[in-house]
């Protein structure tokens, strides 16, 4: 069996090592005429957009793997009959340690030390610890599950809160009594740190508005690792900073020069780099070795959510 393979960059190619025999890669950015009319396996550009994913109208496509977690939006975008898997099982890691990053980073005050440091003042600050907070986790997927794996040894009070409620019995952390989504309003007013890991998509766009936020009590802070279409960002800049947030995704994004969340008093911001991490490039390449060793033993793809029907 033979299998041609495109990827959108030399680096990753070369990541990916030498293939099994009878398989053929070739570099292609989407962006280029597609080398080949039939191609098994399109890994598109990593920040490309789904709007990248029109250049395979007309082909033959066996199966697109992204190099994303996220697929809300694909299925608007691909073409008909062409199955889509996600990236489950390289980002998870990464997006965990950004989560506890900006979490400890905006309990400990650290953007307050950095601004000190470049006018060379000692600035000492009695800040708030991550140690014994209530932390209310919402998403307990992959990332929230990484999440929650970080959070254990800094000694918090976790409640976890996914779409349903259940048991869940976890090797490392035990029992783990999920909440289910409609029991925020209830949880909110009892947590200090509140940690956002959930997808995007209509039903939990704009989950986090006003109602929402304003369950929060006075001083708690808001971390978004999942998507920024989670939270109304309009209505997190009407808090005026009575709740502080930490960001790595926003709606929208980029986030412009002059939206006034840039200066939203205890907000924290950093651009979508969850996953930007050297933890990304092998892990990648990892699952794209694998799809191409289940094809050719003629085994169903792994971390297929569109199936192209």
């Amino acid at each position: 069996m033979s299998l041609f393979v495109t990827v959108p960059t030399a680096r990753l190619a070369e990541s990916i090592g030498p293939l099994p025999e009878g398989v053929e890669l070739e570099v292609w950015d989407l962006a280029s005429p597609a080398p080949r009319e039939k191609i098994d396996l399109v890994v598109p550009p990593y920040m490309g957009g789904s709007s990248a994913l029109e250049a395979l109208e007309g082909l033959d496509v066996g199966l697109v793997q992204s190099q994303s977690i996220g697929y809300e939006g694909i299925g608007e975008k691909l073409p008909a009959g062409i199955p889509f898997a996600n990236a489950a099982s390289v980002h998870e890691t990464s997006t965990a340690e950004i989560a506890l990053a900006l979490t400890l980073a905006a309990q400990r005050q650290f953007p307050r030390f950095v601004l000190a440091q470049q006018n060379g003042e000692w600035a000492p600050a009695f800040a708030e610890s991550l140690a014994d907070r209530r932390v209310l986790l919402v998403g307990f997927g992959g990332v929230g599950e990484a999440i929650a794996l970080r959070l254990e040894p800094f000694e918090v009070e976790l409640t976890v809160v996914a779409r349903t409620a259940r048991p869940v019995w976890h090797e490392r952390l035990g029992r783990v009594q999920v909440h289910a989504i409609d029991e925020l309003a209830e949880l909110l007013p009892n947590a200090e740190v509140v940690v956002l890991a959930l997808p995007g998509g209509d039903e939990t766009r704009h989950l986090f508005d006003d109602e929402m936020l304003a369950f929060l009590p006075d001083g708690a802070l808001l971390v978004n690792v999942g998507r920024g279409t989670l939270v109304d960002t309009d209505a997190l800049v009407r808090q005026n900073g009575r709740i502080r947030a930490a960001l790595d995704v926003m709606d929208p994004e980029p986030l412009p020069a002059e939206h006034p969340l840039w200066k939203t008093e205890g907000v924290l911001i950093s651009p979508h780099v969850g996953g930007a991490s050297t933890a990304m490039n092998p892990r990648i390449a990892k699952l794209i070795r694998k799809q191409i060793e289940r094809m050719l033993r003629g085994e169903a793809p792994v971390n297929v959510v569109l199936d192209g029907s």
